[in-house]
Order: C-alpha cells, then sequence, then structure tokens
C-alpha cells in the first residue's frame, strides 16, 4: 500500500517553478519522480519534448482492448515560492503540521496528483487485471498558461481523442466537509504594458512639471480600465457574456461558507464586488480585469527624488463560457492605447491565454441532448461515491481559476472533463504556506477508487 504523505511530501520536494530557469533541476527532478511511479504501476511511459518543458504520456490498456478508456490530466510544475520569508516552514522542504501538510505544490498540483495515483494503485492491488484503459497526461508549464500544449495537440490530439472523457483534480472544494464537482473554469487573457517617458530617470526639482511620468501616466491609465461601481470599462468587454442559469445560482446558495467566513479566509476589511453580484457569484460566474503587478522607479528605503523612465503593469483578465481571449486582449489593448497620453512611448505585449470551458451534468435543463454517454455515468458514479464517503452530495460550480489546457483538449479531442475539486481557500494556493489537507486528501483517494472500479465495472 502507498503512502500518500510520504509521496506527496517527496513530490513537493523538487522545486519545479516552471517559470525560472534557474529551477531547472527541479523540473527535471520531478518529471522524473512521477514517471518513475507510474511507470512502477505498469503504465508505459513517454517523455515527450516541447520547446519548453517535457510532457509526461502516460499509457495502460491496448487500443484494442475494448475497455473503458480514461484520460487524466495533472502538472508537475508550481508557482514561486517568493517570497521565502513569509512561510513559517521551507516550502520545499514539506512537513506535517496538523490536519495539513505544507509545502509549494502540495495542493497545486502534487497532492491530487498522488491521491490519483494511491488510488489507482488501491484499485490495482484489489484487481491487477483492472479492465480500464488510461492515458496519463502531466505537463509542465500549467503555472505558465500551457505555451507548449498547442504544438503538441497537433501531434497528439487523434490519439488522446480516443479518450471517453477527462478527469482531473486541479479544482476547489468549499472546505474539507464539502466535497464539489466543478463544472466551468473561467478562461485566461494575459497582457502586460510598458511606458517610457524620458531617456533616462530626470531630477524631480529639475525637471518635475514638465515632463510626463510615466508613473502617473501607468495610475491614470490603469485607474480608466475600471467603472467606479467595480466593471470593467472597456468597450465591449461584456457583449459576449451568457447570464448564468437559475440552477447554478441555486448551487452556491447551497454553499455552506458564510460571507463573514470568507471575508475572514481571505483576510479582507470589506468586499468590493460589482453591482448585482455577491463574492460568491462574482469569483466564479462573472469575467474581470485584475492588475497582477505594477512597478516603475525608486523602491528602496528612503527617498530618491526622480521622474522614473519606465513604468509597467501586469494585467490578467478572467473570462466566463462565451467570451474568446485574443478578442477580449484587442478589445483590453485597444482602450489602452486609445488612452495613453501621446507624452509617453507605449508598449504592450499580449501572452498566451486560454478559453473558458464549461460543461453541464446530467439532469440539468441545459445538459446536452448528444452528452457522452461515459461523461454521463461518471458524474454519477462519482456523485454517489462522494455521498457515501464524504457523507453529503457534491454541490456543482464554476470554479474561479483557470485551467487552460481544459479548453484546449475540448478543442483538440471532443473530450469533456470530469473535475473533482480536493483543494480549499484555506489551502493558499500561489501563497505563502501552501498546504494539503489530509482528511480531503484521503477522502480524495477513496472517490478516485470507486470511480476507476465503477468504469472498469462496465468493461
Amino acid at each position: 500500500m502507498l503512502d500518500p504523505i510520504q509521496l506527496i511530501s517527496e513530490y513537493s520536494s523538487f522545486p519545479s517553478v516552471s517559470t525560472d530557469p534557474a529551477y531547472a533541476e527541479g523540473m527535471q527532478g520531478a518529471r522524473d519522480f512521477i514517471a518513475g511511479k507510474l511507470e512502477a504501476l505498469g503504465f508505459g511511459v513517454e517523455v515527450i519534448p516541447t520547446p519548453k518543458h517535457p510532457i509526461i504520456l502516460a499509457e495502460r490498456g491496448d487500443a484494442d482492448s475494448g475497455w473503458p478508456h480514461l484520460m487524466l490530466y495533472s502538472h508537475y510544475d508550481v508557482q514561486p515560492a517568493d517570497p521565502f520569508d513569509l512561510w513559517d516552514s521551507d516550502p520545499f522542504k514539506p512537513e506535517v503540521r496538523g490536519d495539513r501538510l505544507y509545502g509549494r505544490g502540495a495542493a497545486d498540483n502534487k497532492g491530487p496528483t498522488i491521491v490519483q495515483l494511491c488510488a489507482l494503485a488501491k484499485v490495482l492491488e484489489a484487481q491487477p487485471d483492472l479492465p480500464l484503459r488510461i492515458t496519463w497526461l502531466i505537463e509542465g508549464e500549467e503555472e505558465i498558461g500551457s505555451p507548449s500544449i498547442p504544438g503538441f495537440l497537433e501531434k497528439y490530439a487523434a490519439r488522446l481523442g480516443q479518450a471517453d472523457f477527462i478527469a482531473l483534480s486541479d479544482t476547489g472544494c468549499p472546505n474539507p466537509e464539502q466535497p464539489a464537482i466543478t463544472i466551468g473554469l473561467r478562461g485566461l487573457a494575459p497582457l502586460e504594458f510598458r511606458l517610457r517617458g524620458p531617456s533616462h530617470d530626470l531630477h524631480s526639482g529639475i525637471c518635475g512639471g514638465a515632463v510626463m511620468n510615466p508613473l502617473r501616466a501607468l495610475s491614470a491609465l490603469a485607474g480608466s480600465l475600471h467603472k467606479p461601481d467595480g466593471t470593467v470599462d472597456v468597450a465591449g468587454f461584456y457583449d459576449d457574456v451568457i447570464e448564468p442559469q437559475d440552477w447554478e445560482r441555486d448551487e452556491l446558495a447551497k454553499l455552506p461558507t458564510s460571507l463573514e467566513e470568507l471575508q475572514g479566509a481571505l483576510g479582507v476589511p470589506a468586499f468590493d464586488c460589482p453591482p448585482g453580484l455577491n463574492p460568491f457569484e462574482a469569483t466564479r460566474l462573472a469575467p474581470t480585469l485584475e492588475f497582477n503587478g505594477m512597478g516603475g522607479g525608486y523602491q528602496g528605503e528612503g527617498e530618491k527624488t526622480i521622474i522614473p523612465s519606465r513604468a509597467f503593469a501586469k494585467i490578467t483578465c478572467r473570462l466566463v463560457p462565451n467570451q474568446v481571449p485574443e478578442d477580449i486582449l484587442a478589445k483590453v489593448e485597444a482602450a489602452i492605447r486609445e488612452r495613453c497620453p501621446e507624452s509617453v512611448e507605449l508598449e504592450v505585449l499580449l501572452r498566451a491565454g486560454g478559453g473558458p470551458y464549461m460543461v453541464v451534468p446530467p439532469g440539468r435543463p441545459n445538459t446536452p441532448a448528444d452528452q457522452n454517454p461515459h461523461l454521463a455515468r461518471a458524474f454519477e458514479i462519482v456523485d454517489t461515491a462522494m455521498k457515501d464517503v464524504w457523507g453529503r452530495p457534491p454541490v456543482y460550480l464554476r470554479e474561479g481559476g483557470s485551467v487552460p489546457i481544459i479548453g484546449m483538449l475540448k478543442d483538440a479531442t471532443g473530450c469533456d472533463s470530469l473535475m473533482m475539486g480536493l483543494f480549499t481557500t484555506e489551502d493558499r494556493l500561489h501563497s505563502p504556506n501552501e498546504s494539503f489537507h489530509l482528511g480531503i486528501m484521503q477522502k480524495g483517494i477513496d472517490t478516485y477508487a470507486r470511480l476507476f472500479a465503477g468504469l472498469a465495472s462496465k468493461a
């Protein structure tokens, strides 16, 4: 029997930060670790080169077997751990404190990957010849927008498209007692704009009042992208948004978390939502434009009286169904260019993103009539399993975050996804002191084991 805590700890000890070339050794270590564990379970494993970080493609079962065919997805890269001084323990030396395992990647996405691995090992121990074909795709660029996936899919889409559906756990649940099945992911449209004023930093006394300060231009531009009520002030930004169904709002109303509890967990003095939306709806059902970073000028202690030469802002837009990343990026870029003063030079950099994704579970008013029967059965298996394992039925929720590859896989292969949430707000994804709840870990193992066994029973 595999020890999930030991495996998550070992896997999370590799600093597999995909955005920083300094962590190439950590990327290699994480990749070798998980590839070796898959081989030990009997998978044939390929490590496929990409322009950035290789993709692991592992397979179990033959194409001619006639078995049900499941694709699993996860990623071995993690967010940077900076600032390190805000961690209570070394982010790459995981440790258990109370009912949580702390470490970078413990919840996103190494813990859930080990949950899937341990669940499959559990089922294979009882039934070594399990009649279930599995294709397991593990990428190393999810945290940077999966830029190598389009090229990979050009070569492998037909092979991946043989799967009946995809299962993954890169989404959340309300708390350790309430399970959730994610039915939607917001898309992602990232960009950066840079402003250049004078050719070099200027003395603010000698030159102040005669030249445009790039930081002032940056502040004005940034402030112009939202209205006072918090909605995005970009022409056409909301044109293609489809309003959520009533049953979706009903599912959100089942959340066990109160607004007071959410506010406390987030550590904010008050919420700031667009008109007509509560915080639960605003973070799942509506598109956004957020500033992820701004910079320019002197950043050290004390004063340095300058007009800086340059300033920048980084933005990501989260998109809802029917919005297209390229269209939104073009509209935001047009707004920035139109509003930029002539007294500074502007450069806009558009980054790779991904479209929104949504799948409707069986029995809803807008469930497609031609829904894949394998996917419908998987929904039923997991719904029943969660009622038994967690002691209550799941809520069906859209997630506020983005997993760009899910939309890409749908477009390239036609496969829809079943997404079981295994992390919570308290897990602090992308922040210092990331953790993974050990109770959720065990429930996740038991639920996935029921899914694997249930699918195979229909072989």
